[in-house]
Order: structure tokens, then sequence, then C-alpha cells
């Protein structure tokens, strides 16, 4: 049978499982049952290619033909497909078109390519240049794995010559890699009876094996060299991941050809697309695969049928950015609301005090957008190098071929660069497509969005190095076609774009600016601490009109902190004179240790560590945490986390060149404050969190009825329906406790008692599985309705938010509290009825007066078009009224 999804095929709302060799298609089938129960209509699925064996992640593909072995395979993923379309649900795909692993033991494109250069039937799968300006390198391929220099290499002896062995070729063995040989370039005399001919232990060996290497398709190289040496496209920074020219035809078709397949025979039935922006046309591409999808959909059983698949892709908006039409996308994966929606529950009159209170801390006054800006001249100069210094070369070698530019130099060319890549605001632009291809307005936003950065860069300049912005413009806006040397130079300047964002916003900055880390997540701009009501409204309109079956996020599995953890922070927006104490009663507290450490941690990490306690301190009583094995498990947690955000802050090295000693004084500081557990700074940090984590849980059940409720398809992440406090990745990848998932999914003890107990999470986890059969009753209303703010009266108005969705046959309206800190009841989270005093909703007229609460089922009068709050959230901080005729 179909999936039971929303009008159009399209789904209704999602699951997101995270699959690895813990969890394969066996075990996610046993999940179905519970994801039925919750009622989403789809599971969508992290990638199923082939990867590198162990892989925790999927996203370093080895095959894109094949489905992966560890996961259970074809087989076992047409099982999964079967029992979940026998559940009423469909399977959506997580798909990875801009890289694959460099793996030569285990990606065939990749090894043949190694084999055989140039020649490689799949050299044009990978985004290599084979004339660099490196002459040693022409016609090779870097492979730079090596754990110390490429002679030292040699000489300890760690590259072992294997000779041929039944059907297996003479290879070279280097740990676990395995290299393969050019064919006819290994020396007679090693094939027959002499196999020491390449023992390194031997100068001879060794003069020969270089030999051997250097009559290879490739160049081994020491790992320290990849940043500043590669002659490939690899993804952001990460040197084993080589990029995919899915702008040939021949490449997206192999590609995609399995997708395609488990599409067309109803295994599928839909995909989000990873990293877009990556790719060398991301217009031009979405609309190549909407075309396929909608083909290979057309040719599904006639009991499967499917017009339009659902497509979805992984797209992170800038301010005023919108995703263009012309893509032919359903919209984004969702960054974008998650960003919304955790803004409008923070409040704005906490941004003066908790910007002071960082500043005084930190000892930096320094806006985000001004960090943003040094990281990103920082990631250029030391860790996107090679990416920089070719796009300024191949600049340089365009402005030489026009007698008007020729005096351009490379020295200027490269500082303009990097002026204007320092002040692009978002994460890239989109000069690929021809003129005539171009969404007009989307066109003027790029152009718009140019002159901004140009402008910004210029300040700075020298009047050469202004002529050479000016160059580096015209160079993007001039048509060109993309085989050329202008359309070439301008795909490698777009495509440096938004590696150098995400590395330097999300992966640095995030991690250097601290003001309030719940607004230092994917998607949002750490600098905007809160958005108005009446802007949120707005752009909830404005989604439902542009893209009304976009994804709607509030966790992902690449999150910086759960959803809720990201709530209960929030609360500090409101509470920012409280927040302040107490962090100078913990420092002075904390001085003591500081005294006994050779190196103190930076005051600025030490705030950014106590809000990351703060906000991953688990939900229990602090009194039931007396048990010191529950502490240990937070601390390894946190520990985990604060040694990513050193090396990724990269003020006290990096991942590549850790610092070593302040990562260990960080490490002992957080275990000092936790020496005295149960008592001690540890203790105190727990009890503030326990103080706010009531009004934390209130902005939490806030932010899951707005995002079941609001335009577009939903997507919960693997159990997060129970409360969500993890940290960045690994740590939000751990897999879910379904067996308590599942039993207190069937609890039926009612409202009441799950708010007295909402400690356990069974409230949230009830609340995502109600509104959720909502959605399945009225499937129209929430694919289709018509969006309206709500506005209220007296005196709580700042603490409701409320809309309606609206159709002819029905209407819905979600209410939900919001800024309840000074309010909440501190037992439990919701405002007390008496507190709402006079404050009402006006809900329209008065002849549609009778509502329904579906959630408590409680009927609601509004003779006069009103309805009062008292009412409304009297029993729960969150209502979803119903008005059918």
């Amino acid at each position: 049978m179909m999936p039971d999804g929303a009008p159009k095929g399209l789904p209704r709302a999602t699951a997101r499982l995270q699959l690895h060799p813990g969890f394969t298609f066996a075990d996610a089938a046993g999940v179905v049952g519970y994801y039925a129960a919750l009622g989403v209509s789809h599971l969508y699925l992290s990638p199923v290619c082939c990867a590198r064996p162990g892989s925790t992640h999927g996203y370093d593909v080895t095959d894109f033909t094949r489905v992966r072995a560890e996961l259970g395979g074809e087989s076992g993923l047409k099982a999964l497909a079967a029992r979940a379309r026998d559940a009423g649900l469909g399977l959506i795909l997580d798909i990875v078109p801009n890289h694959m692993a460099a793996d030569a033991t285990h990606n065939g494109w990749w090894r043949d390519v190694l084999t055989h250069g140039r020649a490689s039937r799949f050299a044009a799968s990978f985004d290599i240049d084979w004339t660099p300006r490196n002459p040693v390198l022409h016609g090779k391929v870097l492979l730079p794995i090596l754990g110390q220099s490429y002679w030292d290499t040699m000489v300890a002896g760690e590259l072992r010559w294997v000779p041929a062995s039944g059907d297996a070729p003479a290879h070279l063995r280097y740990f676990d890699h395995s290299l393969p040989l050019a064919p006819g370039s290994v020396d007679g005399e090693a094939e027959t009876s002499r196999p020491a001919w390449y023992d390194t232990t031997q100068a001879e060996g060794r003069s020969r094996l270089h030999a051997l290497l250097e009559r290879q398709h490739y160049r081994l190289a020491w790992w320290r060299t990849a940043a500043a040496a590669l002659n490939w496209r690899r993804f952001f920074e990460i040197s084993d991941l080589v990029g995919v020219r899915e702008e040939d035809p021949q490449v997206f078709d192999a590609v995609h050809a399995l997708v395609f397949r488990l599409l067309s025979e109803g295994w599928i039935d839909g995909v989000r697309v990873d990293h877009v922006d990556g790719l060398a046309d991301p217009a031009g591409y979405c609309r190549r695969l909407r075309a396929a999808l909608d083909r290979h959909a057309a040719a599904r059983p006639p009991l499967l049928r499917l017009e339009h698949p659902w497509l979805v892709v992984e797209k992170i908006l800038g301010p005023r950015e919108r995703l263009a039409p012309d893509w032919q996308v359903h919209g984004t994966t969702g960054y974008d609301f998650m960003d919304d929606v955790a803004a409008v529950l923070h409040d704005g009159n906490g941004e003066a005090p908790l910007g002071t209170l960082w500043a005084s801390v930190s000892g930096d006054a320094r806006s985000y957008a001004t960090h943003v800006e040094a990281a990103r001249r920082q990631v250029l100069e030391r860790h996107l190098v090679t990416e920089f210094e070719g796009v300024a070369a191949s600049l340089h070698d365009c402005a030489e071929q026009e007698p008007g530019t020729r005096d351009l130099t490379r020295a200027a060319l490269r500082r303009a660069l990097a002026a204007l890549m320092a002040a692009v605001p978002r994460y890239r632009s989109y000069f690929d497509a021809q003129p005539a291809d171009r969404d007009a307005a989307v066109a003027h936003a790029d152009d718009a969005m140019l002159d901004q950065a140009m402008q910004a860069a210029r300040a700075g300049l020298a009047p050469d190095e202004a002529v050479a912005l000016a160059f580096i413009g015209g160079c993007l806006r001039t048509a060109a076609p993309p085989d050329s040397d202008t359309g070439e130079l301008r795909r490698r300047l777009q495509q440096l774009m938004p590696a150098l964002a995400a590395k330097a916003g999300e992966d640095t900055a995030f991690y250097r600016y601290g003001r309030l880390l719940s607004r230092n997540e994917v998607g949002s701009d750490p600098g905007r601490l809160a958005m108005p009501p009446a802007q949120f409204h707005a752009r909830m309109a404005a989604r439902r009109l542009a893209c009304p079956n976009a994804m709607l996020a509030t966790a992902t599995h690449d999150h910086k902190r759960g959803e809720d953890a990201r709530m209960r922070l929030a609360v500090l927006s409101e509470v920012p004179g409280a927040w302040a104490d107490a962090v100078a009663a913990w420092e002075r507290e904390c001085a003591p240790l500081l005294s006994t450490l050779p190196r103190a941690p930076d005051p600025g990490d030490r705030l950014m560590l106590y809000q990351t306690l703060v906000g991953a301190w688990p939900m229990e009583d602090i009194g039931h945490l007396a048990d010191t094995s529950a502490i240990e498990a937070l601390l390894a947690r946190v520990s985990a986390w604060q040694l990513k955000a050193i090396r990724e802050a990269k003020r006290h090295g990096n991942w590549t060149c850790p610092d070593t000693e302040y990562e260990a004084t960080c490490e002992a500081f957080l275990r000092g404050i936790a020496a005295a557990w149960p008592q001690g700074v540890l203790a105190q940090i727990g009890q503030f969190a326990q103080r706010i984590a009531v009004a934390g849980a209130v902005n939490s059940l806030a932010q899951v009825l707005v995002q079941l409720t609001a335009p577009g398809i939903p997507d919960r992440y693997q159990g997060c329906e129970g409360w969500d406090l993890s940290l960045v990745d690994p740590d939000n990848r751990r897999q879910p406790d379904y067996a308590r998932l599942q039993a207190r999914l069937g609890c039926s003890a009612g409202w009441a008692h799950w708010l007295a107990h909402w400690r356990d999470g069974r409230i949230k986890q009830q609340l995502v599985r109600q509104v959720l059969a909502v959605r399945r009753a009225h499937p129209a209303l929430f694919a289709d309705g018509q969006y309206g703010m709500l506005a209220a009266q007296g005196t709580l108005v700042p603490q409701v938010l409320a809309f309606a969705r609206t159709t002819d046959a029905c209407q819905a309206i979600t209410v939900v509290t919001r800024l309840a800190a000074a309010r909440v009841d501190p037992t439990m989270p919701r405002i007390p009825p008496a507190s709402w005093g006079d404050t009402t909703l006006n809900v329209g007229v008065p002849q549609h007066s009778r509502w329904t609460d579906a959630l408590t089922s409680h009927a609601l009068d509004a003779p006069t078009g009103r309805l009062r709050l008292r009412e409304v959230l009297g029993g729960l901080p969150v209502a979803l009224l119903l008005r059918e005729p």
C-alpha cells in the first residue's frame, strides 16, 4: 500500500534515523512499529551506499552503485521498505553527490584513477586538476596519506612491496592502504625470484622503490602537505574526501543509478541532497535531478504511483536569502526554520546584558561579524590554502590574458580575493547559471550580495588592490561557457565560498564567540539573539507561499546542541542578571583551582563551558544524581565537547597542530570543578540548571508544537521525542533507547500525570504523538492551509505566540507559551492559570465561537471572538485548537 503521507504523495512528517554497523536495516525495521505509532509517514535514512568499513555516518561513500553490506545490503533495505510499507510508512534517502572517500583500498573508482591516471574511465568522475602549477604533479594525483615525510617513510620501511598472488596484482601496502601500480611500471626483476628487490632497509631497495613510485599516476606525500598542495577538490578541509563532478552527465547518471532504480521500483519515495552548495552548478544539478526523479517515478508500480517525489536540499540560507524557485526543489532541510523558531523563543531584552557579560568575562567586546571575518582570513591562510592560492593563481592567469588587466599583480589579486572572501555574507553566489536560466529575483539578489561584499572589502584595499577587486567581481558576473577559462575560474571561486563559510563560521567563530551558545547553531547567526513575533509570523507566512513542503527541523545529526539544550539556554536571555551573578560566584570559587593550574583556561572558554554544562545537565532532579556514574557520564560527554571546541576555535592549536598543554589544563579545570561533588562548583552549576530547566521545558514544548503545525513537513530526529540534551557530534548521534521510548509511548496516564512528571520526557513524546495524529486526520489543513498570526491582548501579551492554519473546511490554532521564566510554576512547565489574568487571544468573528483543544479535548467558547488564555493554557503550556463546521 502507498505510504499515508500528505496530499500529492509527499511526506506528512518524517523521522530521521542514523544507520551504521551498530544500527542496521534490520534494527530500523524493528522500530517501524514505534514510528508508525508515533505518527510519522516516512522514515528518513542516513546514506545507505557503500562507505568505508565501520563508518558511523555513511558520508564517506566508496561505491554509489551498491547498498552498504554492513547495513544489510540491498536485500536488507528492501526488507525494511516492505516492513515500513506494511505499516503505512515510506522511505526517504539522504544522498551524497558532492564527494566520495579518497580510499584506494575500498573505492574502486578512485583505485582505477590511481592505477591508470588520466586514461582511467573514472578520471572525469573526480574534480582533479591534472595540469596544476606544480609540474611534478602533471598527470598525477597527490596522495597525502603518509604519517611523516615521504623519505622518512621510505627509510622507516613503512612502504611495503606486495608481489602478485593469485588474482591479486602486485601492489604497495602502507599500513591499511593498498596502493595500486600502473600497468607496466614494475621492474621485471621484482616479478621474478627477487622478493628483496624493493627492500627499503637497503639503499638500493629504497632507490628502486622510489623510482617505481615516480612511475605511478599518484605522488605519495606527508598528510601535512594536503592543505597547501592538493590538486583535487576536497570536502571542506577533509583531505580523504574527494569532490565528484556532478556537472558531467555521465557522472551524474552513474552516481544516481541506484537511487533512480530504487525509486522506480517503489522502494523509496524521495531524497535529501547533502551539501548541494559544494557542487559546480547547484541550480543545474537540482533541475537535472528533479527531471530524473519525476521520470523514474513514472515507472513505479501502479499501486505505488508517485508523480513528484519529495526533493529537499541541505542548504544554509543567509540573511534575507531565499531558495531560488528555478531549482525545482521542495525546499531546504530546515536549518532556516530551526533558526527562526529558536530566535522567537529568545528574549531580545537579554541581548545587551548578555553582551556585556561576555565582553567583561572574555575580555573581547568584538561583534560576531568581526569574529567571522577574522576566522575567514585565518582559514584562507592556514587551512584552505590550496583552494585559495589556486583561485588567486587562476585570477592572475586570466588577468594577464587581457591588455587592460595584465598589470594586475598576483599579490594584489590575492589580497583583493582575501578581502572579498572575508566579506561574503552568505554561503555562496550562483553566477554559474547562464542568464537565460536564472531566476530574475535571485540574479538580482546575487548582484546585490556581491555589491555589498565588494563595498565592504574595498574599504581596506590599496588602489591597485581595489582595481583587482573590480576584476574579480567582473569574472564572477561575466557569462562564459563552463569549460572556458573564465567559466572554470568562476566555478572554483564559488566552490571556495561554502567551504570557507562553513569552516570559518560553524567550525571556528561558533567556538570563539560565546555570548549565548543556544544561538551558535547551524543555520543561525549568533550575532542575532532574538526575533520579534511579528517577524516570525511574516517569515512563516512567506514560507507557506514559497516552500510549503520544505523540511522543518529542530534537531539534526549536525546540530551543535540538542533542541532542548538550546531551549534551556534560551532562558538565560530572560534572566541575564541571575546568570551574571551565578557566573561571578563560580568564578570566585574557581580562583583557588585556577591558581594551581600551570596555565589557566581562557575566561571566555570557561564561560562557554559553564553554558555547556547548564544546557546538557540531565533533566532528573539533582537529588537523583548522587550516583557518581551519572556525573561521570556527563563529564565524559562535556570533556569530548571541550576538546572539540578548543580545536575548532583554532586559538590554542587545532586538529592538525593541537596544543596539548592547553587541552590538558582545560580538562584539569573541568575535573577540578567536579572534585567536590556532590558539593562545590559543579553542584552549583547543576542547581542553577535545575532552576531554569522548567522554563526551558516550556520553551521546548512550544518549539515542538510550532514545528509540527507551521507550514512545511516536520522531521523528528531519532529519539528527540524525548528530551534532547545532546552536544555536537558524535554525541548527537548516540543510539536512542527505543525500548524506553516504546514503553513510554504506550503510557495512558494522561496529561495531568505527564505534566507532573515532566522530567521523564513523556509529556514531550505524547505531544508529538497527539499532534501528528491531528496532522494525519487533517492532512490538507497542514499541507495547504493558509497561515495567519493571531494577536493577544492583556497583561501577558509577550508570553504568548499564536497562529492559525485555515482551509474552507477547517481551522487549527496553535497557541504556545514563551518567555515564561519570571512567571513559570516552579514545579511544572506551565504558567499557573491565574497568572494569565485578563490576557485574551483574538480568534476571529463571534459566530465561529466553539473550539476544541485537540490535545486535552477541552471545549472552549469565544462568544466575543476572544479566548481567555487562563482557559486555553490552564492545563498545559501549549494548545492546538480545532474548529470544524
